[in-house]
């Protein structure tokens, strides 16, 4: 049917940018107006801290909940000030109100908290008010906004003490079904991260009630080897004491790679998987490179050691996984994911990566380790009951 026919033409199209887009339709941008999407928008804030620390310019993220009310502060040089005439790129208000006004070549040091395509902008547009407070060469700045449109440029309001950002912002309750965040949900992902950065200082505070005020920071040296301990403590008893763990740097997949096994007694397999610090559920082809390496280390040990028999010549990932909790981390210079949600990651390079490093570096660790080899493959072939005792490696 033609447009003259019906009536419509170019001009019913109404096109929505910026602010208002943003604002008309929130699920586009931070997922829904529940609660994840609440925490979404908390994490777009604290994703610019993040990375201020990771790239060495802050030392700590701190993130305070008061009643209705997020601030995310870090200790980093401060943003840029139009008003103040810096020329260090993009500034203040370009971050709040523009998406990506800072995009840097490659996303290694990128931590995903942020949807692609996102930042802090959309914070501010789905605030009903934010301030930002930039402590910067010797001056603070202040800049208040209103449902995403500042009220007025930034203000010089006198010396600083230091140098930082701090950003709060109260979400709208006119689009937002909730305003006041899961201290839980935020803690739960703010530990991920430590684990996976160990670099990264940040602490979360709880300040809506004066009667329960908590706090907990979290920083975690020992990376994927104590995220690992982490998710085994209420699991089950270890079948070996030793976390095993690796990281190395792969020009092939133009990365980095950090992994860390330990099997236990649960009969549950965990394998967690990250990609630049972005959760992957699906998996992708760092997982899928994982459970290849695995596969082969496992039965390339227990065939040397004659521990598999003709009714029983190989072990499958599912067997070898029960009981096993792992965590699988690449830092990618250009990550490809797979779908919307980002679920899965597709770069072709890092499979063969992973498998060949897991496949040596365990190979080796179960050589070295007789004992703990003993109790790994005793835990998945079945006992030595099951086995003749000259075919056991000795211990």
């Amino acid at each position: 049917m033609s447009g003259d026919a019906n009536g419509y033409d170019v001009t019913h199209i109404t096109v929505l940018q910026g602010r208002e887009a943003i604002r008309k339709r929130p699920g586009m941008y931070v997922g829904s107006t529940r609660e994840p999407g609440l925490h979404q928008a908390v994490f777009e804030v604290v994703g610019r801290a993040v990375n201020e620390v990771l790239a060495s310019r802050a030392g700590s993220v701190d993130v305070t909940l008061t009643p209705g009310c997020v601030s995310v502060a870090d200790d980093g040089p401060g943003v840029p000030v139009e008003a103040a005439g810096d020329e260090d790129g993009p500034g203040l208000e370009a971050l709040l109100t523009h998406m990506h006004p800072r995009a840097r070549p490659g996303r290694r040091t990128t931590k995903a908290l942020s949807l692609p395509g996102i930042g802090p902008c959309v914070t501010n547009a789905l605030s009903s008010r934010l301030t930002a407070e930039v402590r910067r060469d010797g001056t603070r700045w202040v800049q208040e906004y209103t449902r995403g449109l500042a009220v007025a440029p930034p203000t010089a309001e006198g010396p600083a003490s230091g140098s930082g950002t701090t950003i709060t912002f109260r979400p709208d309750p006119g689009i937002f079904h909730t305003v006041e965040c899961s201290f839980a949900v935020l803690a739960g992902r703010f530990r991920e991260l430590a684990f996976l950065n160990p670099d990264l200082d940040i602490s979360l505070t709880e300040a809506r009630s004066p009667d329960a005020p908590r706090s907990v920071r979290f920083r975690f040296p020992g990376g994927v080897r104590d995220f690992v301990a982490f998710l085994d403590a209420p699991t089950g008893t270890p079948v070996h004491p030793d976390v095993i763990a690796v990281a190395w740097e792969d020009p092939r997949m133009a990365g980095r790679a950090e992994l860390a096994l330990r099997w236990s007694t649960s009969r549950e397999e965990r394998i967690r998987s990250f990609a630049n610090s972005r959760p992957t559920p699906v998996g992708g082809t760092h997982a899928a490179g994982f459970r290849d390496g695995l596969v082969a280390a496992v039965n390339a040990y227990a065939c040397e050691h004659r521990l598999l028999t003709a009714s029983d010549p190989g072990l499958g990932a599912d067997r070898i996984g029960e009981g096993l909790t792992a965590v699988v981390s690449v830092k990618l210079d250009h990550p490809e994911f797979e779908g919307a949600t980002h679920g899965a990651l597709g770069n072709p390079a890092v499979r063969p990566c992973v498998e060949e490093t897991v496949r040596e570096h365990l190979g080796r660790w179960l050589e070295e380790h007789l004992e703990q080899a003993a109790a790994v493959t005793d835990r998945i072939i079945g006992g030595p009951q099951q086995q003749p005792s000259g075919n056991r490696p000795s211990r």
